[in-house]
């Protein structure tokens, strides 16, 4: 039975994952700060489904925490076939405005936590084979903030490692949703419909996993739900990017 360890599961695309991945029957690994959270989840999980879950309270932000969870990565007795890195939150788009400390945590959970994560994650499945999902945005193609700049570089890392991982065979997948229905836009404070995007942009965390599972399970680098989000991607590469900055300030986080 395949082992899938997910992190910033307690919610959002995060807790679908798992979801998706139990009525699959693999076995899960979840990872996130709210231990209540993951532990209602699991006990759903268990019973609906019949799977073994385990529970990982952590705070990537954190070195200790962040090696704990590297080391369920590299434990050949218990080898995890899928990675999900997931876990992350917004900041205000004023980065001059924001606290330091506050766009650092950002950086190290959006980067560098992944970044280590598939570090510890290829030393297992190289030769064995494996999946990683690194849940990236449109923004990643967009200018927008450093939450724009953290998002890119996931889908440079995922476009290089997939195609450098193959001959292992390891599939690596940056996950590009748009604007999607989670938790993430009530956790900073803005109630549905506040977020200033017109209700046809919004995706539905259901198929936004149904779409990123599909594509790495055909080893496709880059996962981009929806052909309107599609389309946005394609005009990324054509428009100027002073008219992509002004995009970009739109639809807050």
């Amino acid at each position: 039975m395949p082992t899938a360890l997910i992190t910033g599961a307690s919610a959002g695309l995060g807790a679908e994952f798992a979801r998706q991945l139990a009525r699959r029957q693999a076995d899960l690994i979840l990872v996130a700060r709210s231990a209540g959270n993951l532990e209602s989840l699991a006990a759903e999980l268990r019973r609906a489904h019949g799977v073994a879950v385990e529970v990982v309270p952590a705070d990537l932000t954190d070195e200790s925490d962040l090696d704990r969870v590297a080391s369920l990565l590299t434990d050949a007795a218990a080898p995890v076939d899928l990675l999900v890195n997931n876990a992350g939150f917004g900041l205000s788009l004023r980065f001059a405005d924001n606290d330091l400390a506050d766009e650092v945590r950002h950086l190290r959970l959006l980067v560098e936590a992944p970044m280590r994560l598939s570090h510890a994650a290829l030393q297992g499945m190289r030769g064995r084979g494996g999946r990683i999902i690194n849940v990236a945005s449109v923004a990643a193609f967009i200018p927008r903030s450093t939450y724009s700049a953290c998002k890119a570089w996931l889908v440079g890392f995922s476009r290089w490692a997939n195609t450098e991982y193959a001959r292992d065979g390891v599939s690596v997948t940056a996950l590009c949703p748009g604007f999607t229905h989670t938790s993430f836009h009530e956790r900073m404070g803005l109630p549905p419909g506040q977020e200033g995007v017109p209700g046809f942009m919004w995706l539905d965390a259901r198929a936004v996993v149904r779409q990123g599972l599909r594509d790495a399970a055909l080893g496709h680098s880059l996962s981009v739900p929806s052909w309107r989000y599609k389309a946005i991607v394609a005009l990324t590469r054509v428009l100027p990017s002073s008219l992509l900055a002004g995009a970009g300030r739109s639809g807050r986080f």
